[in-house]
């Protein structure tokens, strides 16, 4: 608790010292700590893993059909294997099961669901080289910290939350600002909707569409090769995935909003090249864009 009071809405030094302690009270070799999003699980604290298996982790990941943490997906608690090379997965083949016991050389393995109600957010998973099964006081312990983490990941929503809102008024006074300084002239206002679109969602790239019930045509775009500007520029319906192959993005995401008197749409098109999922808060700042697209479309309307 005192790691968690010193680091708030900083969680990984958190997760490091619960999964430190974890490991050394359960007497495990490794393990690691998983969140999870509602689709793909994200390592966000390890220790003791080795190199290759630590390589594999860095990885979003889908739990395949059978593995502990799918078992966790469907509402399982916790899941205690004693032998993972026992196991008919492991026997068949299962790539995920396979790398954990060749590449991380576990045998023995606990995983604990951290859930908040019914919502489940992540799992600590801890391992032994041998076959050695825990005990019913290590597993009350790993489900100690599993309980204190829902704690730490609830304080940090809060925080975060507030932060957000806080940056996204500030970023909407601004746009509204740029709206009511460029009357006639929306060029500012379509770069100014972008930019804070890209800055709050933390993404290297963006455009922002307007569409006339047929075509797409870029008005603002940001980080773009000059070929994908020349593309966006021109009246387009792009193919699925066409952009991405030109561009190399690996994660985007859409926000569209439709004029009621005049067949036009803003589509504000972010993308990374890292690879992530944006949690919904920032996908693509919910009300927040709604509402510059909707401070624009009545400026179309009254000029």
């Amino acid at each position: 608790m005192q790691v968690i009071n010193s680091s708030p809405g900083d969680l990984r030094p958190v997760f490091d010292e619960m999964l430190e302690r974890a490991l050394r009270l359960c007497e495990a070799a490794f393990g690691f700590m998983d969140t999870y999003d509602g689709e793909v699980w994200d390592t966000v604290a390890m220790r003791q893993v080795p190199l290759k298996y630590a390589e594999y982790l860095g990885e979003q990941r889908l739990a395949s059909p059978g593995t502990a943490h799918s078992r966790i997906e469907h509402g399982e608690h916790l899941v205690h294997i004693a032998d993972l090379s026992a196991e008919e997965l492991y026997r068949t083949g299962n790539p995920q099961r396979s790398r954990l016991v060749e590449l991380a050389g576990a045998r023995t393995f606990l995983v604990v669901s951290l859930r908040k109600d019914s919502t489940l957010l992540g799992a600590f998973s801890i391992y032994r080289r041998e076959v050695r099964p825990f005990s019913d006081k290590q597993i009350a312990l790993l489900e100690n910290f599993a309980a204190q983490a829902v704690i730490a990941m609830e304080n940090a929503r809060l925080i975060t939350e507030t932060r957000e809102a806080l940056e996204q008024q500030t970023a909407t006074a601004e746009i509204l600002q740029v709206i009511n300084s460029s009357p006639g002239d929306l060029a500012p206002v379509f770069n100014a909707i972008l930019q804070k679109a890209r800055a709050l969602c933390g993404v290297d790239r963006g455009t922002l569409l307007l569409y006339d019930g047929e075509y797409f045509r870029a008005v603002a775009t940001h980080g773009l090769p000059d070929a994908v500007t020349a593309i966006f520029r021109e009246p387009n319906r792009p193919a699925p995935g066409e952009l991405r192959a030109v561009s190399g993005w690996r994660t985007l995401c859409s926000l569209c909003r439709f004029g009621r008197e005049r067949r036009v749409s803003i589509r504000c098109t972010l993308s990374e090249n890292r690879g992530r999922y944006w949690r919904y808060a920032q996908c693509p700042l919910g009300a927040a864009a709604k509402g510059w697209c909707s401070s624009w479309c009545h400026q179309c309307r009254t000029h």
